[in-house]
């Protein structure tokens, strides 16, 4: 008994007509009788009785059916579960991230991604939420770790929150520390010079919308950086940016980390799919990774 046979017989058994089932199957029609007929020997049954114009499932073909087609869906399924794990031991993850997240969040993840799957390329693309949006929608991407709320709604994606973090300020320790003590409220950026993202930047959006609500405009002393050349900038003294926690720290010397009073700034990170089409196995593993290691956070 041979597994084509059986996809054979079910054609039959479903079309109730050898042609229409050779179609089906994309096999000609004399050679899916042969194998029926080869079949039928094998078993020594008759599984169908052919009138002219009526075709029906004996009682040998009654009780052959759902067996075989449970056999079909296993061989299925089977190819399914190995097809799994060959993409886990090759193929790629297309992953989109703001550039804070590259620098603050995915370099211990993906290194420990790398060293369980080293035959899985990571295709990183940094990028504003907006943007990864735009590219996970048109499918460039598998994944995006993107700052909610999300810039427009979109229900054709999925998000589930990562993380939330701190936003903090950063200084150089040679200049004047902003504020009156250990903390930094968001007023007394007031006539400091910052030191500023570029457009379409959620950390600029999100300052200078905290500026405004204390009642006043925010002081441009650069803009239009990406997170290392603020980083940069600040070191060398040239104003102060308010930044995630997690870069700060990260960030290593030369820069002075003071917390924002309470009730303080925030965000929070969001792991983001298209909801009508599932992430590829290698891709899910590196999303349940990424959970698993900011589920404490």
């Amino acid at each position: 008994m041979q597994f084509q046979q059986l996809q054979y017989f079910v054609a039959v058994a479903e079309t109730r007509h050898f042609t229409r089932a050779a179609d089906l199957v994309h096999v000609a029609q004399p050679s899916l009788s042969q194998q029926i007929k080869a079949l039928e020997r094998e078993l020594g049954a008759d599984l169908f009785l052919r009138a002219r114009g009526n075709i029906t499932l004996t009682d040998a073909g009654e009780a052959l059916l759902p067996l075989a087609r449970r056999i079909l869906a296993d061989a299925e399924t089977a190819r399914h579960e190995v097809g799994e794990l060959v993409q886990l031991r090759s193929g790629r993850v297309r992953l989109g991230a703001t550039p804070s997240v590259c620098t603050g969040l995915l370099p211990d993840v993906l290194r420990a991604f790398h060293d369980r799957y080293p035959g899985i390329r990571l295709l990183i693309e940094e990028g504003g939420s907006h943007d990864l949006v735009r590219e996970l929608a048109r499918g460039a991407l598998d994944l995006a770790l993107v700052v909610l709320p999300l810039p427009s709604p979109s229900p054709a994606l999925t998000t589930v929150e990562v993380l939330r973090e701190d936003l903090v300020v950063v200084s150089s320790p040679d200049a004047p520390a902003p504020g009156r003590g250990r903390t930094v409220r968001i007023g007394d950026l007031e006539g400091e010079r910052l030191v500023m993202f570029r457009h379409g930047y959620d950390l600029r959006e999100l300052t200078v919308a905290a500026c405004r609500s204390a009642g006043f405009e925010p002081d441009f002393a650069v803009e239009g950086g990406e997170m290392d050349a603020v980083l940069g900038f600040v070191r060398a003294g040239l104003g102060v940016a308010v930044v995630p926690r997690m870069v700060a720290t990260r960030a290593g010397r030369g820069l002075r980390v003071t917390p924002l009073a309470r009730p303080g700034l925030h965000r929070t990170i969001a792991l983001a799919h298209r909801s009508d089409v599932a992430p590829p196995r290698a891709a899910r593993e590196l999303q349940r990774m990424l959970l698993s290691t900011t589920s404490g956070s």
